[in-house]
Protein backbone atom coordinates (compact mmCIF):
# COMPACT_ATOMS: atom_id res chain seq x y z
CA UNK A 1 0.00 0.00 0.00
CA UNK A 2 1.85 3.42 -1.26
CA UNK A 3 0.17 5.67 1.68
CA UNK A 4 2.27 5.81 5.28
CA UNK A 5 1.19 7.13 8.24
CA UNK A 6 -1.32 10.20 8.91
CA UNK A 7 -2.00 11.87 5.92
CA UNK A 8 -4.19 15.73 5.60
CA UNK A 9 -5.39 16.99 1.85
CA UNK A 10 -3.13 20.50 2.56
CA UNK A 11 0.03 18.49 3.11
CA UNK A 12 -0.29 16.67 -0.19
CA UNK A 13 -1.50 19.58 -2.40
CA UNK A 14 0.88 21.78 -4.77
CA UNK A 15 3.21 18.81 -3.96
CA UNK A 16 5.48 17.19 -7.27
CA UNK A 17 4.74 13.74 -8.28
CA UNK A 18 7.61 11.98 -9.28
CA UNK A 19 8.18 9.19 -12.03
CA UNK A 20 9.94 6.14 -12.04
CA UNK A 21 13.06 7.71 -13.15
CA UNK A 22 12.33 10.71 -10.14
CA UNK A 23 11.25 13.01 -12.71
CA UNK A 24 8.57 15.25 -11.98
CA UNK A 25 4.97 14.26 -14.04
CA UNK A 26 3.40 17.59 -12.38
CA UNK A 27 2.11 19.34 -9.12
CA UNK A 28 -0.91 18.09 -7.51
CA UNK A 29 -3.71 20.10 -8.41
CA UNK A 30 -7.03 18.02 -6.84
CA UNK A 31 -7.62 14.82 -5.88
CA UNK A 32 -10.52 13.18 -6.79
CA UNK A 33 -13.01 10.93 -4.98
CA UNK A 34 -15.95 8.32 -5.89
CA UNK A 35 -17.87 6.49 -3.30
CA UNK A 36 -16.40 3.21 -1.36
CA UNK A 37 -16.88 1.32 1.37
CA UNK A 38 -16.95 2.09 4.69
CA UNK A 39 -15.87 5.62 3.40
CA UNK A 40 -15.22 8.08 0.47
CA UNK A 41 -11.82 6.44 -1.41
CA UNK A 42 -8.97 8.11 -3.45
CA UNK A 43 -9.76 7.47 -7.26
CA UNK A 44 -7.53 9.77 -8.80
CA UNK A 45 -4.82 12.62 -8.57
CA UNK A 46 -4.89 15.44 -10.36
CA UNK A 47 -1.97 16.50 -12.09
CA UNK A 48 -1.06 20.27 -13.27
CA UNK A 49 1.37 20.31 -16.26
CA UNK A 50 2.29 23.78 -17.67
CA UNK A 51 -1.29 24.73 -18.61
CA UNK A 52 -2.84 21.23 -18.70
CA UNK A 53 -4.19 18.34 -16.25
CA UNK A 54 -3.50 14.95 -16.35
CA UNK A 55 -4.91 12.24 -14.25
CA UNK A 56 -2.74 9.78 -12.22
CA UNK A 57 -4.86 6.72 -11.27
CA UNK A 58 -4.60 5.61 -7.39
CA UNK A 59 -3.42 2.27 -8.46
CA UNK A 60 -0.74 3.84 -10.82
CA UNK A 61 0.59 5.19 -7.33
CA UNK A 62 3.58 3.46 -6.33
CA UNK A 63 4.50 5.80 -3.11
CA UNK A 64 2.32 8.07 -0.87
CA UNK A 65 3.09 9.83 1.81
CA UNK A 66 4.22 13.56 3.09
CA UNK A 67 7.72 13.33 2.03
CA UNK A 68 7.59 11.13 -1.39
CA UNK A 69 4.88 10.65 -3.87
CA UNK A 70 5.67 8.41 -7.19
CA UNK A 71 4.23 6.70 -10.00
CA UNK A 72 4.38 4.17 -11.18
CA UNK A 73 3.94 5.31 -14.57
CA UNK A 74 5.68 7.93 -17.13
CA UNK A 75 3.85 11.07 -18.23
CA UNK A 76 3.12 9.39 -22.10
CA UNK A 77 0.45 7.17 -20.04
CA UNK A 78 -1.42 9.33 -18.43
CA UNK A 79 -4.72 10.95 -19.66
CA UNK A 80 -5.74 14.74 -20.17
CA UNK A 81 -8.05 15.52 -17.69
CA UNK A 82 -10.89 18.21 -17.71
CA UNK A 83 -12.42 19.37 -14.36
CA UNK A 84 -15.91 18.65 -14.89
CA UNK A 85 -19.28 19.45 -12.64
CA UNK A 86 -20.01 14.87 -12.14
CA UNK A 87 -16.49 14.54 -10.36
CA UNK A 88 -16.12 15.38 -6.69
CA UNK A 89 -12.79 17.08 -6.12
CA UNK A 90 -11.40 17.52 -2.66
CA UNK A 91 -9.76 20.99 -3.27
CA UNK A 92 -12.60 22.38 -5.34
CA UNK A 93 -15.51 20.76 -4.02
CA UNK A 94 -15.15 20.21 -0.22
CA UNK A 95 -12.33 22.66 1.58
CA UNK A 96 -13.66 25.38 3.01
CA UNK A 97 -17.06 23.87 2.10
CA UNK A 98 -19.59 24.23 5.39
CA UNK A 99 -21.07 21.34 7.02
CA UNK A 100 -23.25 20.90 10.28
CA UNK A 101 -20.82 21.02 13.47
CA UNK A 102 -24.10 18.95 15.43
CA UNK A 103 -23.03 18.79 18.91
CA UNK A 104 -21.85 22.57 18.94
CA UNK A 105 -25.42 23.28 17.04
CA UNK A 106 -22.81 25.61 14.66
CA UNK A 107 -22.13 25.86 11.05
CA UNK A 108 -18.84 25.36 10.08
CA UNK A 109 -15.98 25.59 7.67
CA UNK A 110 -13.62 22.57 6.27
CA UNK A 111 -10.20 23.56 6.60
CA UNK A 112 -8.59 20.65 6.09
CA UNK A 113 -9.34 16.77 5.09
CA UNK A 114 -7.68 13.52 6.29
CA UNK A 115 -6.63 11.03 4.68
CA UNK A 116 -6.22 7.39 5.61
CA UNK A 117 -4.99 3.86 3.95
CA UNK A 118 -7.60 0.63 4.19
CA UNK A 119 -6.19 -1.96 2.57
CA UNK A 120 -5.26 -0.99 -1.08
CA UNK A 121 -7.27 2.14 -1.12
CA UNK A 122 -6.52 5.78 0.58
CA UNK A 123 -9.94 7.19 2.32
CA UNK A 124 -11.46 10.20 3.48
CA UNK A 125 -11.97 9.65 7.18
CA UNK A 126 -12.51 12.66 8.23
CA UNK A 127 -12.69 16.81 8.23
CA UNK A 128 -10.86 19.37 9.95
CA UNK A 129 -12.96 22.27 11.01
CA UNK A 130 -10.56 23.83 13.74
CA UNK A 131 -7.69 26.59 13.48
CA UNK A 132 -5.27 23.67 12.97
CA UNK A 133 -6.48 22.38 10.02
CA UNK A 134 -5.86 26.41 8.97
CA UNK A 135 -2.71 26.65 10.41
CA UNK A 136 -1.81 23.86 8.74
CA UNK A 137 -2.67 24.76 5.26
CA UNK A 138 -0.54 27.68 6.11
CA UNK A 139 2.35 25.78 6.96
CA UNK A 140 2.28 26.88 10.60
CA UNK A 141 0.60 24.56 12.72
CA UNK A 142 4.21 23.31 14.53
CA UNK A 143 5.01 26.74 15.17
CA UNK A 144 1.36 27.31 16.46
CA UNK A 145 1.42 24.50 18.61
CA UNK A 146 4.85 25.42 20.01
CA UNK A 147 3.72 28.92 20.22
CA UNK A 148 0.36 27.75 22.57
CA UNK A 149 2.42 25.08 24.24
CA UNK A 150 4.98 27.93 25.24
CA UNK A 151 1.76 29.93 26.63
CA UNK A 152 0.95 26.85 28.82
CA UNK A 153 -2.52 25.88 26.15
CA UNK A 154 -2.70 23.42 23.80
CA UNK A 155 -3.64 23.58 19.96
CA UNK A 156 -7.01 21.97 20.10
CA UNK A 157 -7.97 19.19 17.35
CA UNK A 158 -11.40 19.93 16.28
CA UNK A 159 -11.77 16.60 13.38
CA UNK A 160 -15.54 15.69 12.72
CA UNK A 161 -15.46 11.76 11.58
CA UNK A 162 -16.85 11.61 8.01
CA UNK A 163 -19.33 9.08 9.23
CA UNK A 164 -20.90 11.59 10.92
CA UNK A 165 -21.66 13.46 7.35
CA UNK A 166 -24.06 13.05 4.70
CA UNK A 167 -24.10 14.02 1.13
CA UNK A 168 -26.85 16.69 0.04
CA UNK A 169 -26.94 14.34 -3.19
CA UNK A 170 -26.93 10.97 -4.48
CA UNK A 171 -23.80 11.64 -6.24
CA UNK A 172 -21.69 13.09 -3.73
CA UNK A 173 -20.65 15.87 -5.09
CA UNK A 174 -22.26 18.14 -2.29
CA UNK A 175 -21.43 17.92 1.09
CA UNK A 176 -22.01 21.43 2.17
CA UNK A 177 -25.01 20.80 4.79
CA UNK A 178 -26.59 17.67 6.36
CA UNK A 179 -25.81 15.49 9.05
CA UNK A 180 -27.84 12.02 9.59
CA UNK A 181 -31.08 12.24 9.78
CA UNK A 182 -30.87 10.45 13.10
CA UNK A 183 -28.95 12.95 14.51
CA UNK A 184 -30.94 15.79 13.74
CA UNK A 185 -33.86 14.04 15.11
CA UNK A 186 -32.21 14.68 18.34
CA UNK A 187 -31.97 18.65 17.95
CA UNK A 188 -34.51 20.81 19.21
CA UNK A 189 -36.27 22.88 16.39
CA UNK A 190 -35.09 26.05 17.65
CA UNK A 191 -31.38 24.37 17.39
CA UNK A 192 -32.06 22.81 13.68
CA UNK A 193 -33.44 26.53 12.71
CA UNK A 194 -30.41 28.24 14.12
CA UNK A 195 -28.45 26.01 11.73
CA UNK A 196 -30.67 26.77 8.51
CA UNK A 197 -30.74 30.39 9.30
CA UNK A 198 -26.34 30.31 9.04
CA UNK A 199 -26.83 28.71 5.47
CA UNK A 200 -27.78 29.80 1.91
CA UNK A 201 -31.82 29.41 0.96
CA UNK A 202 -31.02 26.66 -1.45
CA UNK A 203 -28.99 24.90 1.64
CA UNK A 204 -32.13 25.55 4.12
CA UNK A 205 -34.49 24.23 1.77
CA UNK A 206 -32.46 21.06 1.72
CA UNK A 207 -32.58 20.32 5.39
CA UNK A 208 -35.97 21.16 5.49
CA UNK A 209 -36.62 18.57 2.86
CA UNK A 210 -34.53 16.09 4.82
CA UNK A 211 -36.72 16.45 8.09
CA UNK A 212 -39.70 14.58 9.00
CA UNK A 213 -43.17 16.42 8.73
CA UNK A 214 -43.62 17.57 11.96
CA UNK A 215 -40.40 18.11 12.75
CA UNK A 216 -39.80 20.19 9.40
CA UNK A 217 -43.34 22.21 10.75
CA UNK A 218 -41.99 22.84 13.79
CA UNK A 219 -38.51 24.19 12.30
CA UNK A 220 -40.13 26.41 10.09
CA UNK A 221 -42.04 27.93 12.89
CA UNK A 222 -38.80 28.97 14.36
CA UNK A 223 -36.96 30.41 11.39
CA UNK A 224 -37.26 34.30 10.11
CA UNK A 225 -40.31 35.03 8.00
CA UNK A 226 -38.16 35.71 4.97
CA UNK A 227 -36.39 32.34 4.55
CA UNK A 228 -39.73 30.47 6.06
CA UNK A 229 -40.99 32.25 2.89
CA UNK A 230 -38.33 31.43 0.77
CA UNK A 231 -38.43 27.89 1.85
CA UNK A 232 -41.88 27.31 1.15
CA UNK A 233 -42.43 29.02 -1.93
CA UNK A 234 -39.62 26.63 -3.41
CA UNK A 235 -40.74 23.39 -2.44
CA UNK A 236 -42.75 20.98 -3.64
CA UNK A 237 -46.74 21.99 -3.26
CA UNK A 238 -47.11 18.31 -1.80
CA UNK A 239 -44.99 18.59 1.01
CA UNK A 240 -44.90 22.24 1.75
CA UNK A 241 -48.97 21.18 2.35
CA UNK A 242 -48.10 19.02 4.89
CA UNK A 243 -46.19 21.03 6.41
CA UNK A 244 -48.53 23.89 6.76
CA UNK A 245 -51.16 21.13 7.86
CA UNK A 246 -48.88 20.38 10.95
CA UNK A 247 -48.92 24.06 12.31
CA UNK A 248 -51.21 25.85 14.30
CA UNK A 249 -53.68 27.60 12.30
CA UNK A 250 -52.60 31.20 12.76
CA UNK A 251 -48.91 30.43 12.03
CA UNK A 252 -49.88 28.63 9.26
CA UNK A 253 -51.81 31.75 8.12
CA UNK A 254 -48.55 34.20 8.74
CA UNK A 255 -46.67 31.78 6.82
CA UNK A 256 -49.37 31.56 3.47
CA UNK A 257 -50.06 35.51 4.42
CA UNK A 258 -46.53 36.60 2.79
CA UNK A 259 -46.70 34.03 -0.07
CA UNK A 260 -48.34 35.20 -3.24
CA UNK A 261 -52.32 35.06 -3.63
CA UNK A 262 -51.49 32.21 -6.12
CA UNK A 263 -49.21 30.28 -4.37
CA UNK A 264 -50.94 30.36 -1.18
CA UNK A 265 -53.87 29.18 -3.10
CA UNK A 266 -51.93 26.11 -4.61
CA UNK A 267 -50.74 25.28 -0.72
CA UNK A 268 -54.05 25.57 0.01
CA UNK A 269 -55.57 23.05 -2.40
CA UNK A 270 -53.57 20.34 -1.50
CA UNK A 271 -54.66 20.25 2.17
CA UNK A 272 -57.71 19.20 3.99
CA UNK A 273 -61.17 21.11 3.31
CA UNK A 274 -61.26 21.56 6.94
CA UNK A 275 -57.47 22.37 8.06
CA UNK A 276 -57.94 25.09 4.84
CA UNK A 277 -61.25 26.84 5.35
CA UNK A 278 -59.07 27.60 8.82
CA UNK A 279 -56.80 28.69 6.94
CA UNK A 280 -58.75 30.81 4.87
CA UNK A 281 -60.80 32.77 7.59
CA UNK A 282 -57.87 34.00 9.48
CA UNK A 283 -56.29 35.27 6.28
CA UNK A 284 -59.54 37.65 5.81
CA UNK A 285 -58.20 39.15 8.74
CA UNK A 286 -55.89 42.36 9.01
CA UNK A 287 -52.45 40.69 10.76
CA UNK A 288 -52.07 43.29 13.35
CA UNK A 289 -55.80 42.43 14.66
CA UNK A 290 -57.07 39.77 16.87
CA UNK A 291 -58.34 38.23 14.05
CA UNK A 292 -55.14 38.03 12.37
CA UNK A 293 -53.59 36.60 15.60
CA UNK A 294 -55.68 34.17 16.68
CA UNK A 295 -55.82 30.60 16.07
CA UNK A 296 -58.81 28.77 15.52
CA UNK A 297 -57.87 25.75 17.47
CA UNK A 298 -59.95 25.65 21.23
CA UNK A 299 -62.19 23.18 22.88
CA UNK A 300 -65.29 23.61 23.54
CA UNK A 301 -68.74 21.70 24.81
CA UNK A 302 -72.32 22.19 24.77
CA UNK A 303 -72.96 24.38 28.32
CA UNK A 304 -75.02 20.90 29.28
CA UNK A 305 -72.79 18.63 29.09
CA UNK A 306 -71.38 16.82 32.14
CA UNK A 307 -68.41 17.50 33.62
CA UNK A 308 -67.39 13.94 33.68
CA UNK A 309 -68.18 13.35 30.03
CA UNK A 310 -66.10 16.60 29.47
CA UNK A 311 -63.13 15.12 31.09
CA UNK A 312 -63.53 11.70 28.89
CA UNK A 313 -63.93 13.80 25.81
CA UNK A 314 -61.22 16.44 26.75
CA UNK A 315 -58.15 13.42 27.06
CA UNK A 316 -58.91 13.29 23.45
CA UNK A 317 -59.34 16.27 21.95
CA UNK A 318 -56.23 18.20 23.89
CA UNK A 319 -54.24 15.22 23.01
CA UNK A 320 -54.23 17.23 19.39
CA UNK A 321 -53.99 20.59 20.87
CA UNK A 322 -50.42 22.50 21.04
CA UNK A 323 -51.46 24.16 24.48
CA UNK A 324 -55.00 24.67 26.50
CA UNK A 325 -55.62 27.22 28.80
CA UNK A 326 -59.44 27.69 29.07
CA UNK A 327 -62.14 25.36 28.21
CA UNK A 328 -65.05 27.46 26.28
CA UNK A 329 -68.65 26.71 26.25
CA UNK A 330 -70.86 27.02 23.10
CA UNK A 331 -74.53 27.25 21.86
CA UNK A 332 -74.12 26.33 18.68
CA UNK A 333 -71.71 28.43 17.43
CA UNK A 334 -72.93 30.94 20.61
CA UNK A 335 -69.88 31.92 23.27
CA UNK A 336 -71.81 31.48 26.78
CA UNK A 337 -69.52 30.78 29.32
CA UNK A 338 -65.55 30.13 30.16
CA UNK A 339 -63.77 27.57 32.80
CA UNK A 340 -60.16 27.03 34.03
CA UNK A 341 -58.82 23.28 33.59
CA UNK A 342 -58.49 23.93 37.59
CA UNK A 343 -62.13 24.75 37.77
CA UNK A 344 -63.02 21.37 35.63
CA UNK A 345 -61.02 19.39 37.53
CA UNK A 346 -61.95 20.08 40.76
CA UNK A 347 -65.69 20.37 40.31
CA UNK A 348 -68.53 17.31 40.86
CA UNK A 349 -68.70 14.89 37.93
CA UNK A 350 -72.43 14.62 37.82
CA UNK A 351 -72.56 18.72 37.42
CA UNK A 352 -73.02 20.43 34.04
CA UNK A 353 -70.87 23.16 32.67
CA UNK A 354 -73.30 25.62 32.65
CA UNK A 355 -72.95 25.40 36.88
CA UNK A 356 -69.75 26.09 37.36
CA UNK A 357 -68.92 28.64 34.11
CA UNK A 358 -68.04 31.89 34.57
CA UNK A 359 -70.63 34.01 31.97
CA UNK A 360 -68.87 37.28 33.06
CA UNK A 361 -67.03 37.15 29.86
CA UNK A 362 -64.02 38.86 28.57
CA UNK A 363 -63.81 38.93 24.80
CA UNK A 364 -62.35 40.87 22.08
CA UNK A 365 -64.00 41.71 18.74
CA UNK A 366 -62.42 39.97 15.03
CA UNK A 367 -61.25 43.71 14.07
CA UNK A 368 -59.68 44.51 17.91
CA UNK A 369 -56.16 46.49 17.84
CA UNK A 370 -53.47 44.12 18.48
CA UNK A 371 -52.29 46.72 21.23
CA UNK A 372 -56.11 47.07 22.53
CA UNK A 373 -56.14 43.06 23.11
CA UNK A 374 -52.78 43.16 24.87
CA UNK A 375 -54.24 45.46 27.05
CA UNK A 376 -57.36 43.53 27.55
CA UNK A 377 -55.55 40.31 28.50
CA UNK A 378 -52.98 42.35 30.73
CA UNK A 379 -55.93 43.98 32.29
CA UNK A 380 -57.88 40.64 33.32
CA UNK A 381 -54.58 38.79 34.02
CA UNK A 382 -56.00 36.30 30.83
CA UNK A 383 -53.86 34.35 29.13
CA UNK A 384 -56.11 33.51 26.12
CA UNK A 385 -59.32 35.97 24.96
CA UNK A 386 -61.76 34.75 23.29
CA UNK A 387 -62.83 36.65 19.69
CA UNK A 388 -66.12 36.88 19.56
CA UNK A 389 -68.70 39.01 16.73
CA UNK A 390 -71.17 41.10 17.70
CA UNK A 391 -73.81 38.21 17.32
CA UNK A 392 -71.83 36.25 19.89
CA UNK A 393 -70.24 33.90 17.67
CA UNK A 394 -66.85 32.33 18.72
CA UNK A 395 -63.69 32.55 15.59
CA UNK A 396 -60.73 32.22 18.05
CA UNK A 397 -58.91 32.78 20.64
CA UNK A 398 -55.62 35.09 20.80
CA UNK A 399 -52.94 33.97 23.57
CA UNK A 400 -50.28 35.09 25.49
CA UNK A 401 -47.65 33.41 23.14
CA UNK A 402 -49.26 35.22 20.31
CA UNK A 403 -49.28 38.64 21.77
CA UNK A 404 -45.52 37.91 23.03
CA UNK A 405 -44.77 37.09 19.29
CA UNK A 406 -46.56 40.13 17.80
CA UNK A 407 -45.14 42.30 20.78
CA UNK A 408 -41.48 41.60 21.59
CA UNK A 409 -38.75 41.31 18.58
CA UNK A 410 -38.10 38.12 17.43
CA UNK A 411 -34.00 37.91 18.77
CA UNK A 412 -35.26 39.28 22.45
CA UNK A 413 -38.55 36.85 22.46
CA UNK A 414 -36.06 33.71 21.93
CA UNK A 415 -34.05 35.14 24.87
CA UNK A 416 -37.00 35.28 27.43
Amino acid sequence: MPLFGEIFASEVLKKPVLDPKGEELGRIRDIKIIKGEPLPKVDALILQKGKGLLKLPWLQIDIFNKKVIAAKVFADALDSYTMGPEDLLVSRDILDKQIVDANGVKVVRVNDIKLEGYKDDVLISAVDVGLRGILRRLGFERGGEDLLKFLGAELPRNIISWNYLQPLDERLSEIALTVPRQMLSELHPADIAELINQVSPDEGASFIDSLDVETAAETIIELEPDTQTAIIKDMDREKASDIIEEMPPDVAADVLGRLSAEEAKAILEKMGREEAEDIQELLAHEKDTAGGMMTTDFISYPPGMKVGEVLEKFRQDAAEMESVYYIYALEGEELVGTLTLRELLLAEQDVPLSSIMETKLKTVPPDEDDMRVAEVMSKYNLVAVPVVDTEGVMHGVVTIDDIVSRILPRKRRRRV
